[in-house]
């Protein structure tokens, strides 16, 4: 496979690699200049925009070719850190008929699927490190927190510590001035909840009782 890659470079004038690489033009009828594509090396934050370029070049430059062809080529440009192994995989796999792609569209996407986990992990863990109680119930603020959580792969203990530093400053300081300290996330969640259960239930008999007593002594102020 590695050796096709590179007779079909050397057929349409390209080079994989340094800085006078070309891609090959194997529709020569478009003569539509289309900007160099980036060797891929696996940089997660880097798959987007490489998936963007490719589709651009294959239908401005590479209509004609077959679907090998334009595997092949967008295969030319992912080289070196931790795309070389996968590369290799899946060129043995070609090879041996293991899978074969009906259109390039579909590698595309298998090559995103490979490489975007680092880049969706750094955005749930900044959208974890954003999430904040506010106004919100705790029951709403546990299922928010859940949902940026599971995409994180954050471990246990830096999962509580960003819950904790996410909730209102009251609950948070009723559960770590409590005699035992919750030993895991699930602790925290429901005990968070409960206090915060606790607090606003708490709140709405206060208000009925204010209310109680303020028609209380308009009452009285009425009969004097």
């Amino acid at each position: 496979m590695q050796a096709q890659i590179q007779a079909l470079l050397a057929v349409t004038g390209g080079r994989a690699g340094g800085e006078e690489r070309t891609a090959p033009e194997v529709n020569r009828g478009y003569q539509m200049e289309v900007a160099k594509l980036a060797i891929f090396s696996g940089e997660a934050g880097k798959v987007g925009g490489l998936i963007i370029a490719c589709r651009l070049y294959l239908r401005m430059k590479m209509r004609e070719a077959t679907v090998e062809e334009q595997v092949q080529w967008v295969l030319s440009y992912v080289q070196g850190g931790l795309a070389d192994v996968w590369k290799e995989n899946v060129m043995e796999e070609l090879e041996a008929g293991e899978i074969e792609y009906k259109i390039a569209e579909k590698f595309l996407m298998s090559l995103r699927k490979e490489f975007r986990g680092g880049e969706e992990e750094s955005v749930k863990a900044a959208e974890l490190r954003k999430l904040e109680q506010g106004g919100i119930t705790m029951e709403e603020f546990v299922q928010e927190f859940k949902r940026a959580a599971r995409g994180s792969r954050y471990e246990e203990r830096l999962l509580m510590e960003e819950f904790k530093r996410g909730i209102n400053r009251g609950i948070r300081r009723k559960l770590m001035e409590a005699k035992n300290l919750p030993a895991s996330i699930e602790q925290w969640y429901k005990r968070a909840m409960v206090l915060d259960r606790n607090w606003r239930e708490s709140r709405k008999e206060e208000e009925r009782l204010r209310g109680k007593k303020e028609i209380g002594e308009g009452t009285q102020k009425q009969e004097k």
